[in-house]
C-alpha cells in the first residue's frame, strides 16, 4: 500500500485484535445461543477500518450502511428467490447497486448479502437472527475504531488535513478542482481516494518537487560560480 510503514502495519494488526475481540465479546454476552455473535464480513470490515482508515470505503456510514443495507436486501432476495445460485448473484448485484445509490459502498457488504442467502436456512427464516448481529457488529466496530484511531495517529472518521508544520496549499499550483474532476472523467476509473485527499497529495508532491528543483538550481549555480572563480584564478596566474 502506498504510504504504509511498518508502524502502520502493526497498528492495523493491533486495531483488528482490539476491534474484533471487543465486538465479539460484547455480542457474545448480549445474544442468545441461537444467534451468531460475529458475522464473517465484519472481518473484512476490520481490514478496511484499521489498515486503510483514510479510504472512503472504510468510513462509518460505509461500514454500517453498507453492511446492514446489503444484509437487508440479501434477506429479501433469499426469501423471494429459491434457486441458490440465482439468489446469490441477485443478492450481491443488488447490494452493489443499493450501496452505490446510498453512498455507502463497502466491499464486505457484498459478503453480507451473500451470507444472507447462503445461511438463510440456518436462521430458520428469522431475519432478525442475522440482521441484528450485522447491525450491532458494524456499530461496535465503528465505535471501537473511532476510539482506537484517536491514539493511532490516523484521523477517523477521515478528514483531509494539511501536514502539520507545512504550508497550507488549498489546491495544487496551476491546478483547480475542476481540472482534477476532468482528469478523473478522462480516465474513466473509480479510485479508492477522496478528491480532497487527492488535492492534498498533489499539493505535497508539488511542494517536494519545487524543493528538489530549487536545490538542484542552487547546486548548479554553485558549480557555475566555482568554475568561473577557477577560470578567473587560472587567467590571473597566466597573466603573471
Amino acid at each position: 500500500m502506498a504510504g504504509a510503514s511498518l508502524r502502520d502495519r502493526m497498528v492495523a494488526s493491533a486495531g483488528a485484535l482490539v476491534g474484533i475481540g471487543l465486538a465479539g465479546a460484547v455480542c457474545a454476552a448480549l445474544f442468545p445461543v441461537s444467534m451468531p455473535w460475529l458475522i464473517a464480513p465484519i472481518g473484512a470490515s476490520a481490514v478496511l477500518l484499521f489498515a486503510v482508515p483514510a479510504s472512503p470505503l472504510a468510513q462509518p456510514w460505509s461500514i454500517v450502511g453498507g453492511n446492514f443495507l446489503s444484509a437487508v436486501f440479501g434477506v429479501v432476495v433469499a426469501q423471494a428467490v429459491r434457486e441458490p445460485a440465482l439468489a446469490a448473484a441477485l443478492a450481491v448485484s443488488t447490494a452493489i447497486l443499493v450501496m452505490s445509490l446510498m453512498r455507502c459502498l463497502h466491499p464486505p457488504g457484498g459478503a453480507a448479502a451473500l451470507s444472507a442467502v447462503l445461511g438463510w436456512q440456518s436462521f430458520s427464516g428469522h431475519a432478525g437472527d442475522f440482521l441484528v448481529p450485522v447491525l450491532l457488529n458494524s456499530l461496535l466496530l465503528v465505535g471501537i475504531g473511532m476510539l482506537f484511531h484517536r491514539f493511532s495517529g490516523h484521523s477517523y472518521p477521515h478528514q483531509a488535513q494539511p501536514v502539520g508544520g507545512k504550508a497550507v496549499v488549498h489546491e495544487p499550483a496551476g491546478l483547480l478542482m475542476d481540472d482534477i474532476d476532468g482528469a478523473l472523467a478522462d480516465l474513466g476509473e473509480t479510485f479508492d481516494i477522496s478528491r480532497e485527499d487527492l488535492v492534498l497529495l498533489l499539493a505535497r508532491a508539488e511542494a517536494h518537487a519545487a524543493t528538489r528543483v530549487a536545490k538542484a538550481q542552487i547546486a548548479a549555480a554553485a558549480t557555475r560560480v566555482a568554475a568561473e572563480n577557477k577560470a578567473r584564478r587560472t587567467r590571473a596566474k597566466a597573466g603573471h
